[in-house]
């Protein structure tokens, strides 16, 4: 089965690990770039923006690391 093109917001949360209010928080702020789709304005991640987001923060915390920056949990 191919893998979708847009995943939901629990979708983005499960595969991030965080709630799906620290998912609609990222979206919201412009972190993580989204569409609304639908009557009832259900937002939308295409699977390729996460991937995106994701390499951003791996390039963030590299950054911070080479920086001498202490990381918390």
């Amino acid at each position: 089965m191919p893998m979708a093109r847009f995943l939901t917001l629990a979708d983005v949360a499960e595969e991030l690990s965080i709630s799906v209010a620290q998912a609609r928080t990222l979206v919201r702020t412009g972190e993580l770039p989204a569409i609304q789709v639908g009557g009832r304005g259900m937002w939308r991640v295409e699977a390729v923006v996460l991937e995106d987001y994701i390499q951003r923060q791996y390039a963030k915390t590299r950054s911070a690391v080479a920086g001498g920056q202490e990381l918390s949990d």
